[in-house]
């Protein structure tokens, strides 16, 4: 059919092949004939064909370079599923001679119109990076290019591809970092699983340990003499933590994936806040992880992995849901013995009883091996809880006339184990258990008997012996583990009762040399010249009971999971308990802060995906990005806002600016239109105003000044050519005094940066600071009374202790209005009515256009671009030189907004600032 004119029969042909390819059969031997379809111009059949070739191109590499050429065709076809198709056959070619094709089809395929192309590009680098290392640097190039990507479909597989050829280039990520959380709810599953699992080990090289932010650390001894180094290290140490906005940026972008249906994002996201949220908010992955225990038993088995190494260090975490680790009688028996792990994690003074009720039943299962993992379970509940050692011992002890036979034995271990703790104390159970010797047959358990009357003999020197004779007589009959302990019982009862068992001893020794068994053959020989000396040596005889009768310490009984926690969560690695190939480890948490600005979009990047639609606010609001617009005002210096485009020659000389006396006489007027102007925006109309300050001459005593930093309140962006954001003083407002808030003083100034709750936010710092003499407790907000603004609230802060502070962030939607935010502020006792009051600088974030397209506005001079941060109008200022003075122009269709600035700026104008 493959051979048949008919395109109708080839693809009958093809679908059936690809069934058999489906169901796991051989069709390698069709490779010819599939082959000299791959040129076919029905689409439908292509793929078909492309499907084949992915599968069998690396078995038939000869075959498969015969259509190179075809598949380079390929790469140019219209339709994007063939150009992908094409590069998933080229890169399946495990041939080194076509590295330089494949290294090109890469490059042309990532800068392909489809995403879908571009997606594929990303996975061929994979392929070519396994068959060739040395095109890693070229390779580099392509995932850099890749990761500035703003499509979903192809950022989880850029960050594999990351992962697998330069995990260690963190550089790459730093721009992007801010883009990827933003469009982590969007991509697919499994490459959510990968992005979070790259970003977790970037979050702990560039962010500080959120783990120590409950406590000041402080040396309470200070030096008399102190130098100035130790000073500002003692200041630097006294700092209270202030989480990253970025990291903060991180938990909050992965915080609603613990509601995905893929179980592996859920444990993904579970891992990233274990290794990196504060202790506090860790608690939020537990109801998450506890749904995951109804999936199937493949995902309980890997959850209950997890919750076992979580429950070591964090008990609290899983308490409430202890129901949820009972036994069922429908599980496997692997389920069965992490479940008992938990509970066993969980087990505490309150609970205990609880706890052995549920192991007195899974006691008595069918399945022998929970059963004996239960009794090591009491085992260890008996060692970490000391009031109930008796009582399980006693339990124990009822265990050993059990019938069956693996109980006792485990029985016997755990209590050998326990009464090396005690022993003293319970040498009625050692004769009990010498009594029920004979009924027991499990070598394990015989040969801890054994032990145990040898180990504390002096306890019970009547029964001691009578065992060691019943020993010899059937020594020949045991397990070798219970001769070897029947010659070390013999070599003990020799040393601290001789008269009773020096027959037996020799007589069992005689028996050990001639074993079978070169262990027990060796040990016979060492325990006779030991403690029975000959003439031509015996320098040890002399320590004979010190090396036999040493006082033992007791065994630790610990959980299997103790030592997991080195390893990180939800890996092969952690699963396996050892380090498996490809595993990459966490770091350590810097001790200093890096660069924050290392994750700053540059102005240059963020001008390409600003939309020049200027005065249609509304449609720039969808096109904002979280990383287009990041605050880089923080991080640059001021830059001059002055005509050096007209006059340069007045740019060196600073001299105040004043108003004249025409512009103040104007003044009234420009308010008046301003009042009009706020009726008719309150009103409701859409129509666009601007405010217009015309004929405002701007009088100078010598000769004019640059116009640098025009107002320390209003964040604006200079646009000359291309725009810098320009730095502005970071001022500190009062939010709460500390006499009216008893102790408790607040002040908050705005970041000016973007808000990582909410793009339409501002965000605002508040510090707590404890003036009191009391711990404060339960810090939050409670009511929200301001109308038509919405406030994020920052998360409630335990406990502030005396003369400590610490820094909070919340975001506030002023609606572009100056109007005061109110809220209540409360502690765990006290409730306090504060507002935050924003300038109408703090209402404006800069944005980046061209000069062509502020034109369409304005027309000459020093200009600024900004948006406001709620609604994303534009708002362009414009400031003409003319012989005498300057034109100031304000134009923005929030007239209100446009008003209050024009007289703020006039105002700074004049004072000459």
């Amino acid at each position: 059919m493959l051979e048949s004119s008919k395109e109708s029969l080839k693809l009958e042909a093809m679908k059936r092949v690809v069934g058999l390819i489906a169901k796991g059969k051989n069709a390698s031997e069709l490779f010819p004939a599939v082959v000299k379809n791959v040129a076919n111009k029905n689409l439908e059949l292509k793929k078909l064909v492309y499907v084949y070739l992915v599968r069998y191109a690396e078995e038939q590499q000869d075959l498969a370079l015969l259509s190179i050429s075809t598949f380079q065709r390929a790469l140019k076809d219209p339709n994007q599923l063939i150009r992908a198709s094409a590069l998933r056959v080229l890169s399946s070619i495990r041939v080194p001679i076509i590295v330089p094709i494949m290294m090109l089809a890469i490059k042309e395929a990532a800068s392909d119109l489809s995403p879908y192309v571009r997606k594929t590009a990303a996975h061929a680098i994979q392929k070519l990076y396994s068959l060739d290392a040395d095109q890693k640097d070229h390779l580099i190039e392509v995932i850099e290019k890749l990761l500035k990507d703003k499509s979903t479909l192809v950022a989880g597989s850029v960050v594999m591809a990351f992962e697998e050829v330069c995990p260690d280039r963190i550089d790459l990520i730093h721009r992007n970092y801010r883009k990827l959380c933003n469009l982590l709810m969007d991509v697919e599953e499994w490459g959510q699983v990968v992005i979070i699992s790259m970003l977790t080990r970037y979050a702990r090289t560039q962010f500080i340990s959120p783990w120590k932010e409950d406590g000041v650390f402080e040396n309470s001894e200070k030096a008399f003499y102190e130098s100035d180094e130790e000073k500002r290290k003692s200041a630097e140490e006294t700092k209270p933590y202030a989480m990253d906005p970025d990291h903060r940026l991180l938990l909050r972008s992965t915080k609603p994936l613990l509601q995905s249906r893929n179980t592996a994002v859920v444990m993904s996201v579970a891992q990233l806040y274990w290794h990196l949220a504060p202790k506090h908010e860790v608690n939020i992955i537990t109801k998450s992880l506890v749904r995951l225990l109804r999936s199937h038993r493949e995902v309980q088995y890997i959850v209950l992995q997890n919750i076992a190494t979580m429950s070591i260090q964090r008990k609290g975490m899983f308490e409430p849901f202890m129901k949820s680790f009972y036994v069922r009688s429908t599980d496997a028996t692997h389920i069965k013995t992490l479940k008992l792990e938990i509970l066993t994690n969980l087990a505490n003074e309150a609970n205990i009883s609880t706890v052995l009720r549920e192991f007195q039943t899974y006691v008595k299962s069918q399945d022998k091996a929970f059963a004996a993992a239960t009794i090591q379970a009491i085992g260890r509940c008996a060692t970490n809880i000391s009031e109930i050692t008796d009582t399980c011992l006693n339990g124990l002890v009822l265990l050993l006339s059990n019938r069956d036979e693996t109980v006792v034995a485990e029985s016997v271990v755990v209590i050998r184990k326990l009464l090396q703790t005690q022993p003293s104390e319970h040498s009625d159970i050692i004769k009990h258990m010498a009594k029920l010797f004979d009924n027991i047959t499990v070598p394990m358990a015989r040969a801890s008997i054994l032990w145990l009357i040898g180990e504390y003999c002096e306890h019970v020197p009547k029964i001691a012996p009578d065992v060691l004779r019943k020993m010899a007589k059937t020594f020949h009959n045991e397990e070798d583990i219970v001769k070897l302990q029947t010659v070390s019982l013999a070599a003990k009862l020799y040393l601290t009762n001789s008269k009773q068992t020096k027959l037996l001893t020799q007589y069992i020794l005689n028996l050990g040399k001639y074993d079978q068994n070169y262990d027990i053959r060796d040990r016979t020989r060492f325990i006779r010249q030991l403690i029975v000396p000959s003439e031509r040596g015996g320098a040890l005889s002399k320590y004979a009971r010190r090396i036999l009768l040493a006082p033992k310490p007791a065994p630790v009984l610990q959980s299997a999971f103790k030592d997991r926690d080195r390893f990180q969560l939800g890996t092969l690695s952690h699963t396996l308990n050892s380090k498996a190939t490809g595993y990459l480890e966490l770091s350590d948490w810097p001790p200093m802060a890096p660069d924050q600005s290392v994750r700053n979009v540059e102005v240059a990047e963020a001008m390409k995906e600003w939309s020049p639609a200027v005065g249609k606010a509304k449609s720039s609001k969808s096109d904002d990005k979280f990383y287009s617009d990041s605050g880089e005002e923080e991080d640059e210096q001021a830059a001059d806002s002055g005509s050096d485009e007209e006059g340069g020659s007045e740019g060196s000389t600073r001299t105040p600016v004043s108003l004249s006396s025409e512009a103040e006489s104007e003044n009234s007027e420009t308010s008046e239109d301003s009042s009009q102007s706020e009726k008719s925006s309150d009103s409701g109309t859409g129509v666009k105003k601007t405010t217009t300050q015309k004929n405002k001459k701007l009088q100078q005593a010598k000769k004019p000044r640059k116009l640098v930093s025009v107002c320390d309140r209003v964040c604006v962006c200079v646009c000359q050519q291309l725009s810098s954001p320009v730095f502005v003083p970071v001022h500190t407002y009062e939010l709460l005094h500390r006499m009216t808030g008893k102790g408790l003083a607040a002040q908050y100034h705005f970041s000016r940066q973007p808000c990582i709750y909410d793009d339409r936010m501002i965000s605002v710092q508040l510090t707590f600071s404890n003036n009191g003499d009391h711990t404060l407790e339960n810090i939050h907000i409670s009511e929200k009374t301001s109308a038509g603004q919405n406030i994020h609230c920052f998360s409630p802060i335990e406990c502030l202790e005396p003369e400590k502070s610490v820094t909070v962030s919340m975001g506030v939607d002023f609606n572009d209005s100056t109007q005061a935010a109110s809220f209540q502020l409360c502690t765990k006792a006290e409730g306090f009515n504060v507002s935050i009051q924003p300038a109408v600088g703090e209402l404006l974030l800069p944005v980046t256009m061209s000069e062509q397209d502020f034109s369409k506005e304005q027309v000459w001079g020093a200009v600024f671009a900004a948006k406001l941060v709620s609604s994303g109008a534009l708002v362009l200022v414009c400031v003409v030189q003319k012989d005498s003075g300057a034109q100031l122009t304000v134009n923005t269709e929030k007239t209100i907004i446009g008003s209050m600035l024009l007289r703020e700026l006039q105002t700074v104008l004049s004072q000459g600032s």
